[in-house]
């Protein structure tokens, strides 16, 4: 495979923006919690703050993927998205009452809503059938990559400023300038424009999925089947403090997930282009089952580290798989739609996934938590080996 020709000016630039934004988002995700308890949260308003904020994020893909693909352009909706998500790291160390922070997350969000769809038919439009797989993988790999140097990054920030969250957020907002900055390098090929004219109604968010192609939806069923039992990987961490690490261990263990996320986004997507996206999708989903199965019995921090690689492939394996598997399911005037419409479903489905893992975890505790997601997910390898293309 020619790389130069599988690998764009555009798709590296877009990779380059996704790295920036996720390292200053990954800066701040392990010590959120600590520090919106610092400035007064709870746990029920933390709770409350979070779920509020992936519904905006899930409710508004829909939306603004069909209004990108009725306008035919995407850099307008990439460069607002960007903009909002990196906007919203020093509101959150510059508005800290309730009101300000939720303004703030809902900010962060909804530029992920207005991006997303748009983002991801511009890396479509830079690949063909035979490279789909290969783009997506590129481009999560390096987004993933800034999963591994953003906690590093807070990590050596706190060991010399331990406790001092607030300049955290606002030296978050630096990387976040540089995704916007990077976005103004892209230049958009022209789209063709959807028939549909005029703003989108609310209703967009749903009403792709009652005119989209069987194949798509069979799969998309699918996959958010596994999004009702996929909760947020906190929960895995939350094992690891169960089981007695420390701070250090736990986001060490997260750093390296996302290690190896990174290093295998990129072959997996080219393992899909070469021998089929069910194959590489069921893989990665049978990984999952292997690590909350053994998770729930292990008691070995070697073993633990493992799993956590293995996770890693798991990751790699789905993620951006996924977009590019849907997206070859679909016309090329409703990509946007598509992804945005399956993307928003994701989110609202992690939501209440999380919120039923919490449920289980403080009634039955985190074995049955654990094993009731992989239970599920083998049924959705099974609906998948069998029932799709």
């Amino acid at each position: 495979m020619n790389s130069e020709k599988t690998i764009t000016r555009t798709v590296v630039i877009l990779s380059l923006v996704s790295l920036f934004t996720d390292m200053a988002s990954e800066m701040l995700y392990p010590v959120m919690p600590l520090y919106l308890k610092e400035i007064g949260f709870t746990v029920v308003t933390i709770g409350i703050l979070e779920g509020f904020a992936e519904a905006v994020a899930g409710l508004s893909k829909g939306y603004f993927g069909t209004w990108s693909d009725r306008l035919g352009t995407r850099m307008p909706f990439v460069r607002l998205g960007y903009a909002l998500s990196a906007l919203s790291k020093p509101m959150m160390a510059l508005l800290t009452s309730v009101g300000g922070i939720f303004s703030a997350r809902t900010a962060d969000r909804i530029g992920k809503g207005i991006r997303t769809g748009a983002r991801d038919a511009l890396l479509a439009g830079e690949a063909t059938p035979n490279t789909m797989g290969s783009v997506f993988g590129f481009h999560r790999a390096m987004d993933t990559l800034g999963a591994v140097f953003g906690p590093a990054i807070a990590m050596v920030f706190l060991m010399f400023f331990p406790g001092n969250y607030h300049d955290l957020f606002l030296w978050a907002f630096i990387p976040g300038v540089a995704a916007i900055i990077s976005t103004f390098l892209i230049k958009e090929k022209k789209a063709k424009k959807n028939a549909a004219k005029g703003y989108p109604s609310f209703k967009a968010f749903y009403s792709y999925w009652l005119t989209a192609p069987p194949e798509y939806k069979r799969i998309a069923s699918a996959l958010l089947l596994f999004a009702l039992v996929n909760s947020s990987d906190v929960f895995l961490l939350l094992k690891l403090k169960e089981m007695g690490m420390d701070d250090f261990i736990l986001i060490a263990n997260y750093i390296i997930y996302n290690a190896a996320y990174a290093l295998l986004a990129y072959p997996a997507g080219m393992l899909a282009d070469k021998y089929g996206f069910k194959k590489i999708m069921v893989t990665g989903l049978l990984i999952f089952v292997l690590v909350y199965t053994v998770m729930t019995f292990t008691t070995s921090y070697f073993v633990i580290t493992g799993l956590f690689i293995l996770y890693g492939f798991y990751a790699a394996a789905t993620e951006s798989v996924t977009k590019a598997w849907l997206i070859k399911k679909v016309s090329a005037d409703t990509r946007a739609t598509a992804i945005g419409t399956f993307t928003g479903f994701q989110s609202i489905g992690s939501l209440i996934a999380s919120s039923a893992a919490g449920l289980l975890w403080f009634n039955f505790g985190s074995m049955v938590t654990l094993l009731c997601s992989a239970a599920v997910t083998l049924l959705v390898v099974l609906y998948l080996q069998f029932k799709t293309d």
